[in-house]
């Protein structure tokens, strides 16, 4: 009797909200069949199941388009549901990319059945909200930035693997050069595959740039050389190598997707940079600034911390026209950098942001950790956090910052204006002064500034 009124509840309360998608449908995606739910009243078979291939998606596509459906609400199940959102799309139907995490904690669903007709009831109710996808123009772009993290993630495990044979020789080289691949560690590196086992040799190798002399590199070079150790140092290499062009080739793509996307591309160049332009390894192979500075009407690299390939990366996951977030609080909460919002009770429970693998707030923290001995007002407020509250917060706080600030030069094109480390400085030496004086007034006494020539002012 219980289960019979909970479903009559059920059914009541159901009856009471009002329908906002009357043609609506929802998809369970799987990796093999996906299960998709119509309204009943549209034909007698309300849920079926289609296999995976590509003919058997297109056969879904037309019968959804027979029925008179006009939008699809489905789940983003690993890389499944990306051939049918597409194919969907190119039918003309309006597609919602449900997060999976919104309703996966409804109880009672446990079945494919279930899901993708609870899939459906919910949007039909208009109770789903879909996830952010960039504009198709930059779909592509996205794919080829990611291509190219990948590839540096692999290229950097080679160098592990590298760094883990010479250790094994104790060929103790990356404690005199900061970085193996550079053109010292390199040319040392290619010289002991190619047989040079003499110390003296191979430290005149050495770059004039390098910091360590040939006597430390020597030294550090006199190891126990063994030929397993050798040929696992050598196959590193040719991986190292391998990647490196390949992401070469990912660059150039990269260079000729924007300049497809650049329909200005003889506009005036945007004016020198103010600030000197990064040496990252990691970074662009191309320049990259005048085409961001067409497409955007602004010149991003300017902010500080956010070089090209951070700009780049933003952009691709996120769009060039941020109207789908009305202000810049928008646009950080759906990075997950504005501080959390836990309250019971009037009391605040919690304020830490919550999780997230965005891509582009990944890209603000990144740029926020390269401003820790930047000389800026930005690089000024993150060491002030750090300070008082420790690196994580830190990062977080001068991430939401950037991100704000980047929404608000995108959206106005307002250049970036660096008012400097002393500004800073000055600015919060006076907010620290107004503080003090109203807690001495709450006390009953008052502060008076000590002259400018006094002993204790020199001193300081």
């Amino acid at each position: 009797m219980k289960a019979k009124e909970r479903q009559r509840r059920a059914r009541r309360e159901r009856a009471q909200l009002q329908q906002i998608n009357l043609f609506a449908a929802g998809i369970d995606v799987g990796s093999r069949s996906h299960f998709v739910a119509v309204p009943a009243d549209l034909t007698t078979e309300p849920v079926r199941e289609f296999a995976g291939f590509t003919g058997d998606l297109h056969r879904l596509a037309d019968w959804l388009v027979e029925l008179g459906i006009q939008t699809v609400a489905m789940e983003s199940t690993g890389v499944y549901w990306i051939p049918l959102y597409e194919i969907l799309e190119a039918r003309g139907l309006e597609v919602v990319l449900v997060d999976a995490r919104h309703v996966r904690h409804v109880p009672g669903r446990k079945s494919d059945v279930l899901d993708c007709q609870w899939l459906q009831q919910l949007h039909g109710y208009g109770l789903l909200r879909g996830a952010f996808r960039p504009p198709e123009a930059l779909v592509p772009l996205r794919a080829y930035l990611r291509q190219r993290e990948g590839l540096i993630a692999e290229a950097s495990d080679c160098i592990r693997h590298m760094q883990k044979a010479l250790r094994q020789m104790n060929l103790l080289l990356d404690n005199v050069v900061s970085d193996i691949t550079g053109v010292t560690g390199l040319a040392i590196i290619r010289a002991i595959l190619a047989g040079e086992r003499d110390a003296q040799a191979l430290a005149r190798l050495r770059d004039r740039r390098c910091r360590a002399d040939e006597r430390t590199i020597a030294g550090s070079l006199e190891g126990h050389y063994r030929e397993e150790h050798l040929f696992a140092l050598g196959q590193a290499v040719e991986r190292y190598d391998f990647y490196q062009q390949q992401i070469l080739a990912c660059e150039a793509v990269i260079e000729q997707h924007l300049r497809r996307l650049d329909q200005a591309g003889d506009a005036p160049p945007p004016p020198a940079p103010k600030k000197p332009r990064g040496n990252s390894k990691n970074g662009l192979a191309f320049d990259a600034r005048s085409t961001l500075f067409r497409l955007t009407g602004v010149d991003l690299t300017e902010i500080s911390g956010l070089s090209e390939n951070t700009v780049l990366t933003v952009l691709a996951e996120t769009s060039l026209d941020l109207s789908a977030w009305p202000s810049e609080k928008h646009f950080a909460a759906w990075l997950a950098l504005s501080p959390g919002s836990k309250i019971s009770g009037g009391k605040r429970l919690s304020g830490k942001t919550k999780p997230s693998a965005n891509r582009a707030a990944a890209a603000f923290r990144m740029a926020a950790y390269s401003l820790t001995n930047s000389k800026t007002a930005l690089g000024a407020f993150y060491r002030r956090l750090k300070a008082r509250l420790g690196a994580p917060k830190a990062l977080t706080a001068t991430a939401h910052k950037l991100a704000r600030i980047f929404y608000r030069m995108l959206t106005t094109k307002t250049p970036f204006v660096d008012a400097g480390q002393d500004y800073y400085d000055r600015q919060y030496r006076a907010r620290v002064a107004r503080s003090l004086k109203k807690r001495a007034a709450a006390l009953g006494y008052q502060l008076i500034p000590l002259p400018q020539d006094t002993p204790q002012n020199a001193a300081s």
